[in-house]
């Protein structure tokens, strides 16, 4: 059970309904849903109603169920970057998946989650393929997930092949390949997609790139950098050569939110990886903006 303490902060007196759905956020799937279970709204410690009155300074705790159930994993081990009462980012490591699948029971980072956090359901608010390294956030409860879906911006840092120029956009809408569940491709008819970057560094076959998306669409970053002739280091999906680092060479190292319950803006970094960085043997790497 997760319990959400908002207090009342209004001039003049609103029900309970408009002060969670208008100035709070809440969705009116989950009110419904809490107003059908036994104490899932309070007021000043007794149950309240949507259609109820309350006034400034009124403490309104939303008491949440979480039902659903991912096997613990102990035995995996990935830092946190930063926490608090409403979410939790992970520095994920490259070669682990986020969520279970066929191939992956018990490997993931749902399943470490699910060690740390045994009364928590597991929500992603953002996703990362599973070689892709970095910071991934985890909403604690339904409101914060919600709250915080579309509104982190992340950075990203990729090891590309070539060199890039300093800066650039890359606009060229993306599209599932046809033939294929898993590959997207640039096609007219597909998506628009905007790609903004700037080089770092570079080395005999590759250049550091942080870059900056302005839309999200699947597997963006991997499909653009193959599309102007820079597929990232080891991504063979896209036309990368894998001779120098065991995994698409891809970190999400910085990301910025406001915290769901205050407001209060947070940026959380990760460092670049050893593998990533050992592809600039010349070092010098400075990308921490």
């Amino acid at each position: 059970m997760k319990r959400i303490e908002l207090t009342v902060d209004t001039e003049k007196p609103v029900t309970l309904e408009k002060f969670l759905v208008g100035r709070k956020g809440v969705s009116r799937r989950l009110l419904t849903r809490l107003k059908r279970q036994e104490g899932g709204i309070t007021r000043n410690d007794k149950t309240v109603r949507s259609i109820d009155t309350v006034y400034n300074g009124d403490v309104i705790v939303l008491s949440l169920e979480d039902d659903s159930f991912l096997e613990p994993n102990g035995s995996l081990n990935v830092p946190i970057a930063f926490e608090n009462e409403s979410l939790v980012v992970f520095d994920k490591p490259g070669g682990m998946p986020v969520h279970p699948s066929i191939k992956h029971q018990g490997d993931t980072l749902g399943n470490y989650f699910a060690h740390l956090y045994p009364q928590l359901t597991f929500r992603p608010v953002n996703r990362l393929d599973r070689d892709t390294s970095g910071l991934c956030m985890i909403a604690k409860d339904a409101l914060a997930a919600k709250l915080l879906q579309g509104c982190c911006k992340k950075v990203y840092y990729a090891a590309v092949h070539g060199d890039i120029p300093e800066s650039g956009t890359i606009d060229a809408p993306i599209a599932r390949e046809r033939k294929s569940i898993i590959l997207r491709c640039v096609r007219e008819d597909g998506q628009r997609a905007v790609t903004h970057y700037r080089k770092l560094l570079g080395s005999e076959r590759y250049s550091l790139a942080e870059i900056d998306l302005e839309t999200g669409r699947t597997h963006q970053i991997r499909v653009h950098f193959a599309h102007i002739g820079a597929p990232l280091a080891e991504d063979d999906l896209y036309g990368g050569l894998r001779d120098d680092i065991p995994r698409q060479a891809l970190h999400c190292g910085r990301m910025s939110f406001s915290d769901p319950l205050t407001g209060e803006p947070i940026t959380v970094s990760s460092e670049l990886p050893e593998d990533i960085k050992s592809l600039f043997p010349t070092g010098g790497i400075v990308w921490k903006r």
